[in-house]
């Protein structure tokens, strides 16, 4: 068993502090996310959902942009342009798939 809480936390970008859980094939971030922290646009290989736990985060996929709330849920297809910005304190959950080698 693995509790995030347990787990040490990483400064991946300013504001953006994250716990990660790595598998044979994915990986799950915990992220605690300072207000106003952006996550400029990029993309990757892998594919990514994101789901809200806490808080109101902007999120951008390719060109249409959300206002994500607690229980919101995103999909973001490999390779495809992404970002957001937190608009509130929030925490999010991502998966990655396949794993994330950068997050280890």
């Amino acid at each position: 068993m693995i509790r995030f809480e347990d787990l040490p936390t990483r400064q991946t970008q300013p504001g953006f502090c994250g716990r990660f859980v790595h598998t044979q094939s994915s990986t799950l971030a915990l992220w605690d996310i300072a207000e106003g922290a952006v996550a400029a646009p990029h993309a990757h290989p892998h594919e990514q959902t994101m789901q809200v736990l806490e808080g109101q985060f902007e999120m951008t996929v390719g060109e249409q942009t959300w206002v994500c709330t607690p229980g919101s849920i995103v999909i973001i297809p490999p390779n495809v342009p992404h970002g957001g910005r937190a608009l509130t304190a929030c925490r999010l959950l991502d998966t990655f798939c396949p794993v994330r080698e950068d997050y280890r």
